[in-house]
């Protein structure tokens, strides 16, 4: 279920719908993230279809003449996917199928399918085989005509099983083979969580693509995969790093996304385990991105529903060389938003009163990473102290990039 494939770039046209819980601006800010979901899938989008309603149809998620119309479409440009930005319930799905003849996909298999392609250990694989089994048992809905016995003898005569009914019950099996296989992993990685003894855990959190792995290579001078697509790195990578004399433990860890299907965070709360045990989170945040304060919340929301938002914090906000606003003019009166608000500005705004460390770096250019570093040390070195009360004298700071600039005259 979970071989790997070469994708061809697939014709798609992306569906969404404006409630009353979402309007314009948020649709399309979501249409964006799933077009680049589609990028990441292996997708190119040919076109967007939009529509305003109450609420999704229950039959078809949108209306009747809006089938139409994107029936119309796919037939005329050759289009082989259509991906729905929510998630489809099993009846919507089968009704959409039904009608437009080609494959229907929604928001929670566009992201299980880019899980199945990068999953690279047999630890996520068996994650993301877990969610694809959970997401597929209610969408089982293609009923076989005939009816077989599965088996003979005394006490098993009757018209036997459907075929649908023999493929739940093999996925239900299944299903719990691969939860007791979860088991017995878990209890591998706490023991090895329990044998890296009392060094300082520090862990990555944060949204997709926002450049954690990026960070990681920079801190701990490793090779962790990094690319510029939606979950780049599904697989728990730590490493142990040091700064001015003080040694911790840095854990990179899966991002997360709005709209995150609920198999997925049932799937991968072992996972999170990591960013639960750690004794410090460096909440990476990418400034560049326009709905940067909509990630911090999809992110806390995550942190609190695994009980880790009351651990020391960092908050890193990554990717200034790619930051850009839109100055206004003087004479403008123009109500401002947030294209027209300058780093600097940022910097004075509510992030001036976080309760957590704040910083703007670049983890490409390594921008501002002297002062990253020294406030990464600074947390580390309360908690190391707090452990070790009586050898904090043995770390004095100092920068190792400066040192190895000395030795390079």
């Amino acid at each position: 279920m979970l071989e790997k494939k070469q994708h061809n770039y697939e014709k798609s046209v992306l569906v969404g719908v404006i409630t009353q819980q979402q309007d314009e601006d948020k649709l399309i800010e979501y249409m964006d993230e799933l077009e680049f979901l589609a990028f990441t899938a292996g997708a190119s989008v040919d076109r967007r279809f939009t529509q305003k309603l109450t609420q999704p149809d229950s039959k078809t998620f949108v209306g009747s003449g809006k089938v139409q119309e994107i029936k119309d479409y796919i037939k005329e440009n050759e289009i082989g996917t259509v991906i729905f930005d929510d998630e489809l319930s099993p009846s919507q799905l089968k009704n959409l199928e039904r009608e437009m003849e080609v494959k229907i996909l929604d928001r929670t298999n566009l992201i299980l399918d880019i899980f199945a392609q990068r999953a690279q250990t047999s630890y996520a694989r068996t994650q993301v085989e877990l969610a694809q089994y959970q997401y597929l048992l209610p969408r089982l809905t293609r009923m076989w005509t005939h009816l077989e016995r599965q088996k003979g003898g005394i006490g098993m005569r009757g018209p036997g099983e459907t075929e649908i009914e023999t493929d739940r019950r093999i996925i239900r099996d299944r299903i719990t083979l691969l939860k007791e296989k979860l088991k017995t992993i878990d209890k591998q990685m706490a023991t090895q969580r329990n044998n890296r003894g009392k060094v300082v855990r520090v862990a990555l959190v944060g949204y997709t693509n926002v450049g954690k792995s990026t960070l990681m290579n920079a801190l701990s001078k490793s090779e962790v995969f990094a690319e510029n697509k939606l979950f780049a790195t599904l697989d728990t990578t730590v490493r142990k790093v040091v700064i001015g004399n003080l040694p911790f433990l840095l854990t990179d860890t899966v991002g997360f996304i709005r709209k995150l299907p609920t198999q997925l965070v049932e799937s991968f709360k072992s996972t999170l385990d990591e960013v639960r045990e750690a004794d410090l989170l460096i909440h990476v945040v990418d400034i560049s991105h326009e709905s940067f304060e909509d990630h911090i919340e999809s992110v806390n929301q995550i942190l609190m529903e695994i009980n880790a938002h009351q651990k020391p914090m960092i908050m890193v906000f990554n990717k200034i060389d790619d930051f850009s606003y839109e100055k206004k003019d003087e004479d403008d009166l123009t109500p401002s938003s947030k294209k027209n608000i300058s780093l600097e500005e940022w910097k004075n705004t509510w992030m001036a009163k976080s309760k957590h460390p704040t910083v703007f770096i670049s983890a490409l250019t390594k921008e501002n990473f002297p002062e990253m570093k020294r406030m990464i040390y600074d947390e580390v070195m309360k908690i190391h102290i707090s452990r070790f009360p009586y050898n904090d004298f043995l770390f004095e700071y100092f920068d190792n990039d400066e040192e190895e600039n000395e030795n390079n005259k």
